[in-house]
């Protein structure tokens, strides 16, 4: 055999080499897909084992009272805090399809890893409600999901309005370079924790489809389950919408202020002192 095709046959095993080694599962972009899944499912899970288990906690027998509304609020907030800051750079921290939709539709995030997120945040909050279901002796009374205290309709606008107040939140500190980034975590945080406040007591401030849908399949309650679907999906598309309607540019604030027009607005507001 000579050398040329001994070369031949080397170069020929190297393309098999490389070509097996970059196919479907070795794929950066795969890889990273399923990262970011992954990140999604165990943020999901995380938030609603916390929030729905101090949930369970005030209303089983054995700890009835224990927490508190204004503990199950702030444990809310917290936990969105701690997993937003820690899964935020892997996988965005959206946790909430209402939030994954509305980032797709204006275009902060593919459209084909939708359905991707969607099934790991309703996949994370159903294994986290059948934990709690399996830890915990539950009942209807007990139940750790979201059903209107009043009317349909009056929980439907509370979810909208808090969804609203949250995307508009969360558009503003995580697509505009102008806010600051660190802060972006305590901001939804604190967010949650006044949406609970005031919606808690009304619709139970789900905000969230995942948070409802776990829950409503394990226990098998289903009262104003729509409300819980169409409320947050509403409420979030308009407040991105809302937001990117008063964000007139993306530039960064330094450059903003680097422009000829912000220093005549500066010069002016000067000479008015």
């Amino acid at each position: 055999m000579s050398t040329s095709e001994i070369t031949k046959m080397e170069e020929g095993d190297l393309k098999t080499q490389t070509k097996g080694e970059s196919g479907f599962c070795g794929s950066p972009e795969v890889v990273q897909i399923i990262q970011k899944v992954i990140a999604e499912v165990i943020g999901t899970y995380f938030l609603i084992f916390a929030g729905c288990c101090v949930v369970v906690l005030n209303k089983v027998e054995e700890t009835k009272g224990t927490v508190t509304f204004p503990g199950i609020c702030v444990t809310w907030g917290l936990s969105v805090m701690i997993l937003v800051y820690s899964l935020g750079h892997i996988s965005g921290a959206h946790f909430n399809p209402a939030v994954t939709v509305s980032f797709a539709i204006y275009r902060h995030f593919p459209l084909k890893q939708v359905p991707l997120y969607l099934a790991a945040q309703v996949l994370g909050s159903v294994l986290a409600s059948g934990t709690l279901y399996l830890l915990f002796d539950v009942d209807e009374k007990s139940f750790f999901g979201t059903v209107p205290a009043g009317s349909n309709i009056q929980s439907l606008v509370f979810e909208m309005l808090t969804s609203f107040l949250l995307m508009f939140v969360v558009s503003a500190v995580s697509t505009d370079n102008r806010a600051i980034g660190e802060l972006a975590g305590i901001a939804v945080g604190m967010t949650i924790v006044v949406d609970v406040f005031i919606a808690g007591p009304v619709s139970g401030a789900s905000m969230n489809p995942a948070r409802t849908f776990g829950p409503a399949v394990v226990m098998h309650i289903y009262k104003g389950f729509w409300v819980y679907i169409v409320g947050p999906f509403v409420g979030a598309i308009l407040g991105a919408s809302a937001y990117n309607l008063i964000r007139f540019t993306d530039k960064p604030l330094r450059e903003i202020s680097r422009s000829s027009s912000f220093l005549k607005s500066v010069s002016r507001a000067a000479s008015f002192r």
